[in-house]
């Protein structure tokens, strides 16, 4: 694999105004009840704190939806997307329960799985993901992970314990995540 992308994701500069999430949603034309993009609020009374998180597919280095799908939906392109062959997927859910993030989602009404594909046809146009493109504070970015990871540390033993994050090594989540305590 030539390069892998991933997000850099600021908390610090999240102001949770979900527009990510809406940008995302208006982009793929999901169905009613399934969001690929969440934003995750997070209060704290000690000090008086509310920080945000967006979080979707994190386009693993080694994606646990991709290793246990039966149907074989999953396949990961060269520069480290994880895409789902939706046609494929037999809604076993099996994705879900694997995956440390839970980034797969279920529409019972169609009764399959569906996830971020990091808008893999914008990409291919020379254009951002739209989630990206859309955040007014630029607290969401895209680029090679290993350029992002250079710039920016990730404290895992933080989110961990502040914020219930997975712990990475399960998957190798192809993100960068400032929080608002170092």
């Amino acid at each position: 694999m030539a390069k892998q992308y991933g997000f850099y994701i600021n908390m610090e500069d999240c102001n949770g105004c979900r527009t990510c999430m809406m940008a995302c949603k208006s982009e793929n034309r999901t169905p009613s009840g399934v969001l690929w993009r969440k934003v995750r609020e997070f209060n704290e009374d000690l000090p008086n704190a509310q920080s945000f998180i967006s979080m979707s597919c994190n386009h693993c280095a080694d994606p646990q939806c991709m290793r246990v799908c039966p149907a074989g939906t999953y396949s990961k392109r060269d520069d480290g997307i994880v895409i789902q062959n939706h046609d494929d997927c037999i809604g076993c859910q099996m994705c879900i329960m694997a995956c440390p993030y839970h980034a797969p989602v279920f529409d019972p009404v169609e009764g399959k799985t569906s996830k971020c594909n990091m808008c893999a046809d914008r990409l291919d146009q020379g254009l951002m993901p739209r989630c990206v493109e859309s955040c007014p504070a630029a607290a969401l970015q895209f680029g090679d992970i290993e350029e992002l990871r250079k710039r920016h540390e990730t404290g895992w033993v933080e989110l961990q314990r502040l914020y219930g994050m997975p712990d990475p090594t399960i998957s190798g989540p192809s993100i960068v995540v400032v929080s608002r305590e170092k």
